[in-house]
């Protein structure tokens, strides 16, 4: 339940405007999904999305998309090394219910001087890594921006579209047995409208880490984190002109050990505590003549503290087993007030029953729990093993949103006397096996997962702006079930991988579709990948990527109320009752290095490629309206199904180059 990323594959495959992503890459492993065009996000084996921890060297991002997610907030230029967890989470991490990608940046170069840069259709890019003292500290400094904006302004557009990212890093060794790391991440998106419109979010994280050596059996690993991610919407009108904003902040101290006790035992340790702050919503007037007030939702404070312990023992030639336990304690804190409510499932005659004040830091409300974890792998022979894991989670952030599709405008609430902790309880078991002396790898693995008080809305909520919210929230319960396929090509000209993916992913939720068992918005029956890499000669290599996936459910109207002759808003028989069409597209992407000269230190390239070769119309979207005639004029009494779609055939030309 573990799939390591390899950056240098990811860079030979097809990329949307010739930016290579990782995100994109793991959408495509086994037991992931995608919502489709228009966002970064995935689902792995069942669970929403808000239920991934994303980090970048160890700071949670909380929305990973660029433009729509036409790129995701990883720059493949700066990436050492990343890791996906699906299950058998190790103790070290917690606060999701389904998946940790655990992403690192490269530290630098220690010796000399080098870098990257790359110009796209779309978007450009620069990398350059080098010695601060040599051999002992280094850093590395890349950038991103794209310049949509610029073609728009040029073709006489007033509407203003781009983004922008900058990873910085610098590493210190002291000594053999010190090291310091300090690392930063900063992104912005911004929609811009000259008479209208502005909106934007982005993610700014920093990392400090201090690595210490003992002894040749314990080390330790000291670290802060911050991390901050916001959005503004802001409508211009001398009237109706308002400015909305919302953010979620974190800090986080973390102590980590790692004791080496034998060849055969290692055990690591450790606790980290988190202050959380949450702005749901402010709205505030701008216009000049503005007919309404500021309005802000009551800011959110939130603990979480942890321990945990994991060992990874040997006990023999063929068995290996990994265990641990991680333990949480969660305050929900003031300063705030708590609305106490005569039902607060009823949503329709709200009526309050009386308010109660908390000061800062003053606990609202405490949850705690353990989460137990165990794997073990027994070899079968020299080429083919089984392996087995188990774990439990909990996750004390949420998500507020009713859609499919995660969007920058959703906002965060944590646990808190009217939410619970969501948990999760997962096991997996695979067989695996490697051919060819380890040519090839095969995987075929089996999970089951099921989750208490995962939360979700009443139907027809009112999510934002909304200051009896919790009169919103509904939890239940949810299980996924799947199976996994993988065959990997590791050697050769020829690389890559296929995955399919059979699985199933329900919630019942009471209060939610009549407290009947439903089908999850991201649930896809069917999920199967193809990715190849063919290294033709020094000059040219080819890529190709191909994914199909069951179409997802959708809640759409099957009728309408008619009373007295009056016609009354759509009737929704079910949640999730209808069937998006299956999505599915190829790829191609072709590199040309030229020769080198060896007087020359820059090596340059051409990547061309091309996504969605044969322009399939994919679904992002179904609405209703009225239907019309062939003449345009609207027929009485009738409404039809239109779908959105985003993405035809995408070609893009990238130059890049290495120094």
């Amino acid at each position: 339940s573990k799939n390591e990323i390899s950056i240098t594959q990811v860079k030979k495959l097809p990329a949307l405007f010739g930016e290579p992503d990782l995100i994109k890459t793991i959408q495509m492993m086994p037991g992931v999904v995608s919502a489709g065009e228009g966002t970064s996000s995935f689902f792995v084996r069942g669970g929403s999305s808000d239920q991934n921890l994303i980090l970048i060297d160890e700071a949670p991002i909380y929305d990973p998309s660029h433009l729509f997610g036409l790129f995701s907030v990883f720059n493949a230029d700066v990436i050492k090394d990343s890791e996906l967890y699906k299950g058998g989470i190790p103790s070290r991490y917690g606060g999701r219910l389904s998946s940790i990608l655990d992403v690192r940046s490269k530290d630098g170069n220690n010796q000399h001087l080098e870098g990257a840069a790359g110009l796209g259709s779309i978007a450009s890019r620069f990398m350059v890594e080098g010695p601060i003292s040599k051999g002992n500290s280094s850093f590395i400094l890349s950038g991103r921006r794209s310049y949509l904006d610029a073609f728009l302004k040029a073709a006489g557009e007033d509407g203003l579209v781009h983004f922008y990212d900058v990873n910085a890093k610098v590493n210190w060794r002291k000594n053999n047995e010190n090291r310091v790391f300090a690392s930063v991440y900063l992104g912005r998106d911004v929609f811009k409208s000259a008479d209208l419109f502005s909106f934007g979010w982005g993610n700014k994280t920093a990392t400090i880490r201090w690595n210490h050596l003992f002894n040749d059996k314990l080390f330790s690993n000291s670290t802060i984190i911050g991390s901050n991610f916001d959005y503004a919407l802001e409508i211009t009108d001398p009237l109706q002109g308002f400015e909305w904003t919302s953010h979620i902040q974190e800090l986080t101290a973390k102590q980590d050990f790692g004791w080496f006790y034998s060849p055969t035992l290692t055990v690591e340790f450790g606790a980290s505590s988190t202050y959380r702050s949450f702005a749901p919503g402010t709205i505030a007037p701008t216009g000049e003549n503005a007919n309404f007030e500021k309005l802000a939702q009551d800011q959110l404070y939130a603990l979480d503290h942890s321990v945990y312990v994991e060992a990874q023992q040997q006990l023999s030639n063929k068995l290996n087993i990994n265990y641990g336990l991680r333990y949480f304690l969660f305050q929900n804190i003031g300063e705030g007030d708590l609305v106490y409510y005569k039902d607060v499932n009823d949503n329709v005659n709200i009526e309050r029953t009386g308010k109660e004040h908390f000061s800062a830091f003053e606990t609202i409300k405490m949850y705690h729990g353990a989460e137990p974890r165990f794997s073990l792998r027994y070899m079968l022979g020299v080429t083919s093993s089984m392996k087995f894991s188990y774990n439990r989670m909990y996750q004390n952030t949420h998500l507020i949103a009713s859609g499919t599709v995660p969007l920058p405008f959703n906002t965060w609430q944590p646990s808190g006397y009217y939410l619970k902790p969501q948990r999760s309880d997962q096991v997996a078991l695979g067989y695996f096996r490697n051919f060819f002396k380890n040519e090839l790898k095969s995987s075929i693995e089996a999970y089951y997962k099921y989750q208490k008080n995962i939360t979700d809305f009443a139907d027809n909520a009112q999510l934002f702006f909304n200051q009896d919210l919790p009169t919103e929230f509904r939890q239940g319960t949810a299980q996924s079930y799947g199976l996994e396929t993988y065959l990997e090509k590791t050697k050769g000209k020829l690389t890559g991988f296929i995955s399919y993916t059979l699985s199933k992913a329900e919630r019942t939720i009471p209060g939610v579709n009549l407290s009947q068992s439903f089908l999850a918005n991201y649930d896809r029956r069917h999920s199967f990948n193809i990715l190849a890499t063919y290294d033709l000669n020094e000059r040219w290599v080819f890529g190709t990527n191909f994914t199909y996936g069951s179409g997802r459910p959708i809640t759409l109207p099957s009728g309408r109320y008619e009373i007295e002759g009056q016609y009354y808003p759509d009737y929704i028989s079910s949640r999730n009752g209808y069937q998006l069409p299956a999505y599915h597209r190829l790829d191609l992407s072709a590199t040309l290095t030229p020769p080198r000269n060896e007087r020359k230190k820059i090596k340059s390239s051409w990547v061309f490629s091309a996504f969605n070769v044969y322009s399939r119309k994919n679904p992002f979207s179904v609405y209703t309206q009225q239907k019309e005639d062939p003449e345009g004029n609207a027929i009485p009494n009738e409404k039809e199904a239109r779908m959105i779609y985003l993405f035809p055939i995408l070609p893009s030309v990238t130059y890049n180059m290495t120094f």
